[in-house]
């Protein structure tokens, strides 16, 4: 039986409230954000599922980079929404499972690379 992989989880999670998030501000025509926020929230667990049949260690941290590049940009639409006037504001939720698989990937980023050096 295989175990609680929590990045994956957490990164799916994030894509489908990013998914809600977006179709709640398409439908107050706020499209581009709309947009851009769906395409970076959704491709952090793409690029995470996408980690876990990679060729080797290196192929594995360089997807996992691609996946917390991702993740900041997402909170950089997060806070764009949140400090305009005119946007609404994301969830506490939606904020806290991003923070969430930023320090997740962070440190399994960071102890791979220590894995991989020794």
């Amino acid at each position: 039986m295989e175990g609680k992989n929590e990045v994956l989880e957490l990164s799916f999670r994030l894509a489908l409230l990013t998914i809600e998030f977006s179709e709640n501000l398409e439908e107050k025509r706020k499209y581009i954000i709309a947009r851009q926020l769906l395409k970076s929230g959704t491709s952090v667990g793409a690029n995470v599922r996408e980690a876990q049949s990679c060729e080797s260690k290196r192929d594995f941290i360089h997807k996992l980079k691609i996946a917390h590049k991702e993740a900041e940009e997402t909170e950089y639409w997060l806070l764009l929404c949140e400090k305009s006037k005119t946007y609404e504001s994301p969830s506490e939720e939606i904020k806290q499972v991003l923070l969430s698989v930023q320090k997740l990937l962070s440190k399994i980023i960071y102890s791979t690379r220590l894995n991989l050096n020794n």
